[in-house]
């Protein structure tokens, strides 16, 4: 008898382990935001003519939090959006793509605001490093395709102004 009671009551202890006597709590549902396109500047892709190729409206990430950040977790850049990075130090960059779902061009430009080199359309969600091919000061991304589409290439240069 005593050992059915223990088996029953070792039964029981499994149960509520597995099923959790206790009563469920609802589960607390966080929200996503949104993340929308915030139009802080203008900037104008120039060819080597001084001829203007587009006209961009733009998102400036010109701190460590913003460009650290850049288009991650977003799901749709118009056509004639893009985000400029500005960094304080001349050098050589690399980017990816983590936490980033849209496929985009990264516009690679010197101190001189010269395209240096385009990495074109980057792979989303992957972490493979893609890098400048000479010192940069300033990073665009646009939409994947895009470069192409406008023709642009090494030694075009790039204006913009802040609003």
């Amino acid at each position: 008898m005593r050992k059915r009671f223990y088996l029953a009551t070792t039964i029981s202890f499994m149960l509520c382990g597995l099923n959790s006597c206790k009563e469920k709590k609802e589960q607390k549902v966080i929200p996503v935001k949104k993340i929308l396109f915030k139009h802080e500047g203008n900037l104008q892709l120039k060819n080597s003519n001084d001829s203007i190729i587009k006209e961009l409206r733009i998102e400036i990430a010109d701190n460590d939090y913003e460009r650290q950040t850049g288009l991650m977790y977003r799901k749709h850049l118009d056509t004639n959006h893009g985000m400029l990075f500005i960094f304080d130090q001349i050098q050589v960059r690399s980017f990816y793509m983590k936490n980033t779902y849209i496929p985009l061009d990264i516009v690679y430009i010197d101190s001189n605001k010269t395209i240096v080199n385009i990495a074109k359309n980057t792979k989303p969600l992957d972490e493979t490093s893609v890098y400048s091919e000479d010192v940069v000061k300033y990073v665009l991304e646009i939409n994947a395709g895009l470069s192409d589409k406008w023709n642009l290439k090494p030694g075009d240069k790039i204006s913009f102004s802040e609003l």
